[in-house]
């Protein structure tokens, strides 16, 4: 009988077996191959369908998409909610009127859900993608203990270029110590996409529906306190052009505009889709890489930004278990925020002080009003954000704690490693060196009003966040007062 890991169109070490289906007997009828979609929410260049339809092939079974929509995920509202479900919604359709693969949304627990539906269809072979988050681990193990030893589970990173586990065994603690180890793997992981063979063996039709408005009108409206933006759409097929748009038109002002918040069309506007997945860091890569001849300054900064540190913020959550609280500060992090634990603050605020943007300083609130209403925040803001934070809080753990509770509420893109290890940087020093001590900060990097009017226009920011929360006031038909 044939083995669901004898051969597979991933290379070896993008999939691991987190558990092996017994298959010494050969009367048992070989069931079909589930995919268990989460975090890698497309059908282009997705090493994890690629794998599950192969080995369905192999084995000369059908295969199915199965996604869990959890009643409660680490805060998620409507923001985060309406565009995922949106993208979902169109992945439906393209994969079953296209690919023929059945589609089918659970609610609920994953632990549950996808056990259950794994043993109805008689499943023989789960695959799963990748996430470094400790709740997604801990929903595999649990997973695979409840589900039949006759059951095989594959993992495949398709959310990084080199797999976690391939890149290092253990914690990095710079980037310059993981960034050797990623390129030399390169020339192996960051190759073209083979083409998504169809399936071989149809699954049974069912009656099978989803009322797609219906369920995002009811998610978006338990979580209205934080609406949906308007100017990210969700998609494949939107993010391929803005991908296209910036490869060849904007990535030559990356390198030196970037770090600026008042030149926005400077960065690449990919992160929402990274973050769900509707799209690959790998085509990311592959596309900028065709312009390095003309812009090369320009793609090399963005191919270190997009691989080396978004791929160190995995390694981050994948080794440390406390990468969102401040138990996960680096050694010296620790030991220098906790000499200074006692310092006196010039100002303390409340959450509620900080969430609402009522602090004394115009351009961190510019930044917050900016992730409140824009759903997003220049990634230089927030590394000045969280900075305040720090300084205004009484304790570095209150305050890791605030930055992650506002992120993850108000950012499209929240919930993710690149959020917590930016946080884990700029509050812990994870990542980053010692600089000169001060008060509060000690020896982690300070950042302030005056170094950033010197880097970039500050009245030109404030006034473009102002007119980005005039509009969303607007739109929504409120009173505009003193604005």
């Amino acid at each position: 009988m044939a083995s669901a890991s004898s051969s597979t169109a991933v290379q070896l070490g993008r999939m691991r077996v987190l558990k092996q289906g017994l298959t010494n007997q050969p009367s048992t009828k070989l069931g079909p191959v589930v995919y268990w979609m989460f975090r890698d929410q497309r059908i282009r260049d997705n090493w994890a369908l690629i794998h599950a339809v192969d080995q369905a092939n192999k084995l000369d079974v059908p295969v199915a998409v199965v996604f869990n929509l959890f009643d409660h995920f680490l805060g998620a509202k409507a923001r985060q909610l309406g565009f995922m479900l949106r993208g979902l919604q169109q992945l439906h359709r393209e994969l079953e009127q296209t690919l023929h693969i059945p589609f089918f949304l659970f609610q609920g627990e994953a632990v549950d859900t996808i056990p259950n539906f794994v043993k109805e269809c008689g499943a023989s072979l789960l695959v799963t993608d990748f996430s470094p988050l400790r709740q997604v681990r801990g929903w595999k193990e649990e997973i695979s203990k409840k589900g039949s030893d006759s059951v095989s589970i594959h993992e495949v990173d398709a959310h990084n270029i080199v797999p976690v586990w391939v890149t290092s065994d253990k914690l990095e603690d710079y980037a310059r110590t993981i960034r050797p180890k990623i390129n030399n793997r390169l020339p192996e992981y960051m190759i073209e996409f083979p083409t998504l063979k169809p399936q071989v063996k149809k699954w049974d039709t069912s009656n099978r529906s989803i009322d797609w408005e219906k369920l995002i009108e009811h998610v978006t409206s338990e979580g209205d306190d934080v609406p949906e933006v308007e100017w990210c759409k969700p998609g494949e097929t939107v993010v391929l052009e803005i991908l296209k748009d910036f490869s060849k038109n904007r990535v030559m002002n990356y390198s030196a505009d970037r770090n600026n918040p008042t030149k926005p069309t400077a960065v690449s506007g990919l992160s929402p889709y990274l973050h769900f997945g509707q799209i690959s860091a790998q085509r990311c890569a592959l596309e900028a890489r065709k312009y390095h001849k003309v812009y090369q300054q320009g793609v090399d900064k963005f191919l270190d930004e997009l691989v080396v540190w978004r791929e160190l913020a995995d390694n981050f959550c994948y080794y440390e278990p406390h990468y969102d609280s401040f138990l996960g500060a680096s050694d010296w992090g620790r030991a220098t925020l906790l000499d200074h634990a006692f310092d006196k603050r010039e100002r303390i605020y409340t959450l509620e002080q900080l969430e609402n943007a009522q602090t004394t300083d115009p351009l961190w609130n510019a930044s917050q009003l900016e992730i409140v209403h824009h759903g997003k925040m220049h990634g230089y803001m927030r590394m000045y954000w969280a900075k305040k934070i720090l300084e205004w809080t009484s304790s570095p753990q209150e305050a890791v704690e605030i930055a992650v509770y506002l992120n993850d509420k108000y950012s499209i893109d929240g919930r993710d490693p690149n959020g917590y290890a930016g946080i884990m940087w700029s509050i812990c020093g994870v990542h980053d060196n010692g600089f000169q001590e001060r008060p509060v900060y000690g020896k982690i990097r300070s950042m302030t009003y005056a170094g950033c009017a010197r880097k970039f226009d500050v009245d030109a920011y404030m006034r473009s966040v102002k007119k980005i929360v005039r509009a969303v006031k607007k739109q929504k038909g409120e009173i505009l007062v003193n604005s």
